[in-house]
């Protein structure tokens, strides 16, 4: 377990060297946060962010997750990450532990969000593959390998529960959700809320979660040009959530939809986002301004006592400010512009060196066929 600060511990992985050896120490290095070498890394590490909503008995869970990692028959490390503390599973986890489970639990000192628990977990990881696991019942636990096969294909394999069980109400809302995601992102998902997931850890190491950007992992995955690719697995039947969400959930989730949009369209363009609600409120301000300034002058109208004067000019004066925002966000962009990495290479292609032609070997012929001609001569 850890402590109040965040400290996490655990047992050593399966083969690890014994305590006070210098691999035990550089494995705990590794573990502290520092980067470990690609010839030390685990083949894949699974980080389960524990939040609000939890399984009731995490043992069973585990147990379920455990019993699909042993059919990939690699070695694994399982990070249990609690965002904040959580004393009705901690005594179920310390059990685990004290079994020499493959097991590291990592607490936070309050809660931060999945997000910052994964990223938490992702810190401490070591694994060359990342499969976040949901801390309650969404899929079946031996569909883990399918996600992890997936890899060869993508970079980024995201679970779509198929054939999905749940109310009408609850088929509706998903559904306006994610044609919602397509419209505004131009990306077609089925089942974002899925938390089981396979990576290269590659992914994580270039994007950085925060809040409930979790949940729109494969969106940002996309833009940043990692291959992301959707993979049917079977549904828990233990999937159910009889409780509903509090209007306040429902307008978080629109903000973050939002909040991607400008992300996934306008982070290195942001004059035109700027620049065209700039445009059009200054144009509209202009108008107004034009059509008071004729209606005073021709038709002798006084203006006074009427507030559309005031209106268009303060439209104006917006206008031009969210024009000029959009031009200092475009120089700060320019300035970090060399910093900025946003494509992925698929494969680098180069010609065999006995293909490229040897233009001094070429030339040393010529100057030899030139001088036999002149000899002859």
């Amino acid at each position: 377990m850890t402590n109040a600060n965040g400290t996490a511990t655990g047992m050593p992985a399966a083969g690890a060297p014994a305590a006070g050896s210098p691999a035990d120490e550089a494995a705990h290095e590794s573990a502290a946060g520092a980067p470990a070498s690609e010839s030390t890394r685990l083949a894949l590490s699974v980080i389960m962010p524990v939040g609000k909503r939890h399984a009731t008995d995490i043992a069973a869970l585990y147990a379920e997750y455990k019993a699909g990692l042993a059919s990939l028959d690699v070695q694994y490390e399982f990070i249990v990450v609690l965002d904040g503390p959580k004393p009705e599973i901690a005594p179920s986890l310390q059990r685990l532990l004290e079994k020499g489970e493959n097991l590291v639990v990592i607490s936070l000192t309050k809660r931060f969000g999945e997000a910052t628990a994964l990223m938490a977990g992702f810190q401490r990881a070591s694994g060359r593959v990342i499969v976040t696991a949901p801390a309650y019942h969404q899929i079946q636990g031996v569909e883990i390998g399918k996600l992890v096969r997936a890899l060869d294909k993508a970079d980024l394999a995201i679970g779509r529960r198929w054939p999905r069980v749940g109310s009408r109400f609850e088929v509706m809302r998903r559904n306006v959700f994610h044609r919602f995601i397509a419209t505004v992102t131009g990306q077609r998902f089925n089942d974002l809320g899925c938390g089981a997931r396979a990576m290269k850890r590659r992914v994580l190491e270039e994007i950085s979660l925060y809040g409930d950007q979790h949940r729109f992992l494969p969106v940002l995955a996309n833009r940043q040009g990692f291959r992301v690719s959707e993979v049917d697995v079977g549904q828990s039947p233990l999937d159910r959530y009889d409780g509903g969400y509090p209007t306040r959930e429902y307008a978080h989730r629109v903000l973050d939809i939002f909040t991607v949009f400008f992300l996934v369209r306008f982070t290195k363009k942001p004059l035109r986002f700027f620049g065209m609600l700039g445009a059009s409120t200054f144009v509209i301000g202009a108008l107004l301004v034009a059509w008071l300034a004729i209606d005073r002058l021709v038709f002798m109208h006084p203006l006074a006592d009427r507030p559309a004067l005031l209106l268009s000019s303060l439209l104006v004066v917006l206008g031009m400010q969210l024009f000029a925002l959009g031009l200092l966000g475009e120089l700060i962009i320019f300035t970090h512009a060399r910093d900025i990495k946003d494509y992925q290479i698929d494969e680098v292609i180069r010609y065999p060196e006995a293909a490229v032609p040897d233009n001094n070997a070429a030339r040393v012929r010529v100057e030899k066929d030139d001088a036999t001609h002149s000899h002859a001569i």
